[in-house]
C-alpha cells in the first residue's frame, strides 16, 4: 500500500538485541503487535464493507438467480487466479512437477468457468452482460471484475498487496490463539512487579503506540502527502534535466560561433597573403 515512509527504525541489530533481552525478561510485545495488526485489519475490513456498499448503490441490481450465477463465475475465476499464481511461484522455485499438476487443475477450472459464463450470459440481456460486474476482494479490499482475464487475476492473487494481507491475517490469527493465555501471564507479572505503577507505565506506552499507529484518515493523509512529495521530486528532476539540456545547447552554440569566427579570420589572412 502507498503509505509513505515508515516512521519506525528497521534494523536487524535491534532485532537481535530484542531477542536477547526477551530471554531474560518478557516484555509481552506480541500483545502490542496483535493490537496493531487488529487495528490495521479493522481498517481494511471497513474499506471492504464501504466498497461493497458503493457497488450495491451504483451497480445494476441482479435478480437472485442471476446473482448466484454471477457469484459462481467470480468464485471459479478467483480459484483460477490463485492456482495460476501458485503454479508460477512453484515453477520459479524449481518445483516443476507440482507446478504442472496445478496447471492441469487450472485447465479443468477454466472449462467449468466457460460453462458458468455461458449460463450467466443466457440468463440476462446482452446489453446488461457487457457491463462490468465488480466484487470486492475479502482479503485486501481490491476490486475484481467478472470479465477479468486469467492474467489479471493471477497478477492480483500473486501480487504483493494481496499476499501481504494474507500474511498479516495469518499472523494475527496465530497471535489471537494465545492472546488470552498471554494476557493472563501479563496480569500476573504486573501484579508481582508493583501493580499500579506498572499499569500506569503500560498505559503511557500504549498511548504512544496508538499515536504512532498509521491507519484510517491519517493513513490517507500520509499517502497523499507521500504522492505529493514524489510528484515534487519528479518535477524538480525534470527542471534539472531541462536546465542541463539548455546549458549543453548554449555551450554547443557558443562553440560553433567560436569555431566560425576562427575559421573566418583564417580565411581573411589567406586572402591578404594572396
Amino acid at each position: 500500500m502507498d503509505l509513505g515512509e515508515c516512521p519506525k527504525i528497521h534494523d536487524l541489530a535491534l532485532r537481535a538485541d530484542f531477542e536477547k533481552a526477551q530471554q531474560s525478561k518478557d516484555y509481552f510485545y506480541d500483545l502490542d503487535a496483535m493490537e496493531h495488526l487488529q487495528a490495521f485489519i479493522g481498517d481494511c475490513d471497513r474499506r471492504t464493507e464501504s466498497a461493497k456498499q458503493r457497488l450495491a448503490e451504483t451497480q445494476e441490481e441482479l435478480s437472485a438467480e442471476v446473482a448466484v450465477k454471477a457469484n459462481s463465475v467470480h468464485e471459479l475465476a478467483e480459484q483460477i487466479g490463485q492456482k495460476l499464481a501458485k503454479a508460477e511461484q512453484l515453477g520459479e522455485e524449481g518445483f516443476v512437477e507440482e507446478s504442472m499438476k496445478l496447471m492441469e487443475e487450472v485447465d479443468e477450472l477454466r472449462k467449468k468457468k466457460l460453462e458458468a459464463e455461458q449460463e450467466y450470459r443466457n440468463s440476462m440481456p446482452a446489453s446488461s452482460y457487457q457491463q462490468q460486474k465488480l466484487r470486492v476482494c475479502e482479503v485486501c479490499s481490491a476490486y475484481l471484475g467478472i470479465h477479468d482475464n486469467d492474467r489479471r487475476l493471477a497478477d492480483h492473487f500473486g501480487g504483493k498487496l494481496h499476499l501481504g494481507f494474507i500474511k498479516i491475517r495469518e499472523k494475527l490469527s496465530e497471535l489471537e490463539k494465545t492472546s488470552e493465555k498471554r494476557k493472563e501471564e501479563k496480569r500476573n507479572v504486573t501484579r508481582d512487579r508493583g501493580g499500579d505503577r506498572e499499569r500506569d507505565r503500560e498505559e503511557r506506552y500504549r498511548e504512544r503506540h496508538r499515536e504512532q499507529y498509521v491507519g484510517g484518515r491519517e493513513l490517507d493523509r500520509r499517502s497523499k502527502r507521500h504522492r505529493s512529495k514524489s510528484r515534487e521530486r519528479r518535477d524538480k528532476d525534470k527542471d534539472k534535466d531541462s536546465r542541463s539540456r539548455s546549458y549543453r545547447s548554449r555551450s554547443r552554440s557558443r562553440d560553433r560561433r567560436s569555431h566560425s569566427r576562427h575559421s573566418g579570420s583564417g580565411n581573411d589572412r589567406r586572402r591578404d597573403r594572396d
